[in-house]
Formats: C-alpha cells, structure tokens, sequence
C-alpha cells in the first residue's frame, strides 16, 4: 500500500505576523491553578472568551482556516496585555496560554509578535507557558516536536493539556520535552471513588516524578477530589473547588477550601 501523504499546513498569512485579519472581537478569563502547598495560585491560565463573555465553543466556532494564524497570533497579544492590566505581573503566577500547533508556521517567526508584546508591557519571558492540547490532532507531530524544543530554547515553558483523552497519549509524552502534564478532568472527576482512575494517575505522576515533568490536575470540583489528588502527590490543582474563570479579571482563591 502506498504511503499515504501529510496535509499540508495552511498556508502563512498577514496574522502569523501582525495578528491582524480577524473579523470578530476576542477577550480573554483567567483561571487561577492553585498550589495546594502555598496556599496561591501558581500560575494563571487564559481561557479565550468573546467579548462579552460568550464562550470558547462559540468564539471557535467563528475560526476558519484561513484565520487561524491570525486567532492563534491575537490570543497571545490579548492574554499577555490583559494579564499586565490586571497585574498578574507583579505577582509570582506565571501565564498559561493556549496555542494551536498547527497554527505555528514557523516557531522563531510567529513567536516575534508574543516578543514584542511581553516587552512593550514587561512581561518576563520565564513567565510564560504554552499549553497546547492532545485533543487536537497534528498534522504533523514532527512540526509539534520542534515548536516545543524551540520554545524550551527561547526560556517558555511548555505543557500538554487534557493529558490522558487525547489522540497520541503517552507515546506523545515520549517524544516531547515539555515541562508540565494537565491531566484531563475525564481523569480526576470522581477519582475518590473510582480505584481504577485513581490508579491510572499514581501511575502518571510516578512516571511524571521520575522525568522531572509537573503534573496540574484540571476539573478539580469536590473535596474528595482534591485530598485524593494530594494523597498521589499532586501539587498543582485547577478547577471549580477553587475558582471559576474571572472573565477579564484574576479570581480570588477560596481560602476556606485549602
């Protein structure tokens, strides 16, 4: 049988460079991921809204192909200022930012934009991480492995989210260096009362442990959750037990539930 060929990634275009081309607005929600062992949130992640706090389902929604260089380019631009406004900067939280894969054409070029908009509002560098999810299918994970080495370079830190429901799992782990795993919430929902969840992820963060690779567990809802997740060694906790998204805005942590 015949090797099948790669999809081509879409072609660049003026957004991969400037961010313009949208034809719709965007903002940005904050969710706080908590360090159990602090007390405070250990980083914040940019979850893209529209803006008046319509949904991510419905801002993706009006992404095409020929607009998702420009998307991808103008969520960075919007998280990073937004994050300053609010002063996320002179805290010690880092900023968590989702990116599309396939949107990244080239990593040194379309990183150019995310460089001068940190500088133009002083946002530190090693600061920053990139989440990119295993849900998303990759055109071309060769592509995928050398955006996180080159981010890993420039000093971002990296992380795969939704870990454990996705399409390349634990070979994907494998191959990239990234610093941080986010279990997916089909995970840690209801992992207290569920002994084969739960063993499932001791074995993720023994296997995380051993590579020197942070593990935050996302969908956090109940107190079953969170003591079972500490048990295993989970530090870093994301979810609605701690605080729903602040739309434009960083959500205080309920202090009462650490």
């Amino acid at each position: 049988m015949p090797a099948q060929s790669k999809p081509a990634l879409p072609v660049p275009c003026a957004g991969c460079r400037d961010g313009a081309g949208l034809d719709f607005e965007i903002a940005m929600a904050f969710q706080p991921i908590v360090d159990v062992m602090t007390g405070r949130p250990y980083a914040y992640e940019a979850l893209v809204r529209g803006p008046a706090g319509e949904s991510a389902a419905s801002v993706l929604a009006q992404v095409s192909r020929e607009t998702l260089y420009s998307f991808d380019q103008r969520c960075r631009v919007v998280a990073i200022e937004t994050a300053a406004a609010l002063g996320l900067i002179g805290t010690s939280a880092r900023l968590s930012i989702n990116f599309l894969p396939n949107a990244v054409y080239s990593p040194a070029s379309c990183i150019r934009l995310t460089l001068t908009t940190a500088a133009a509002v002083g946002f530190p560098l090693d600061r920053l991480t990139f989440e990119f999810t295993e849900n998303e299918e990759m055109v071309d994970p060769e592509h995928v492995i050398g955006i996180v080495a080159a981010y890993k370079q420039m000093g971002f830190g990296t992380a795969i989210d939704d870990f454990g429901t996705g399409y390349s799992g634990l070979a994907l782990l494998g191959k990239l260096e990234t610093d941080t795993v986010k279990l997916d919430m089909a995970l840690v929902q209801g992992l207290d009362a569920n002994l084969r969840r739960r063993t499932i992820v001791d074995a993720i963060v023994k296997m995380c442990s051993a590579l020197g690779v942070t593990v935050v567990a996302e969908g956090v809802e109940t107190e079953g959750e969170l003591t079972s997740l500490r048990a295993l060694g989970v530090r870093y906790i994301q979810g609605y037990y701690f605080a729903r998204p602040g739309f434009k805005s960083l959500p205080p942590i309920i202090p009462a539930l650490l």
